[in-house]
């Protein structure tokens, strides 16, 4: 009879076993799925990004508070770099009309 036992009793540990493992791999297929594995992944991204969005701003911080004038210096110069179309176009115009000014004599004299 302990034979018989032992059978049993093996049996139903496998058929626990493959109950569980039948479970494990639903979970699993739950979790690979496209929609969810993208999510999960925007999800991530985004906690990173945003954590160090945040430890800049207050690493950027303290340097500001530390040196003040370095950090307006450096912001200007970007300012300028962002606008230097625009300040290009104006010194133009200004290099033209300084150049073209006008004389005593208008072209345009019918006298």
């Amino acid at each position: 009879m302990t034979q018989e036992l032992a059978f049993r009793e093996a049996c139903a540990r496998a058929d626990l076993a493959r109950a569980q493992m039948k479970i494990s791999a639903a979970q699993a297929k739950a979790r690979i799925a496209p929609a969810l594995l993208i999510q999960d992944a925007k999800d991530k991204a985004i906690d990173g990004v945003s954590g160090a969005v945040s430890s800049a701003v207050a690493l950027g911080a303290a340097k500001a508070q530390q040196r003040p004038v370095a950090v307006g210096a450096a912001a200007a110069a970007f300012a300028l770099f962002l606008a230097r179309g625009p300040i290009t176009a104006l010194f133009q115009r200004l290099y033209v009309r300084f150049r073209n000014t006008p004389t005593d004599m208008p072209e345009n004299d019918h006298g």
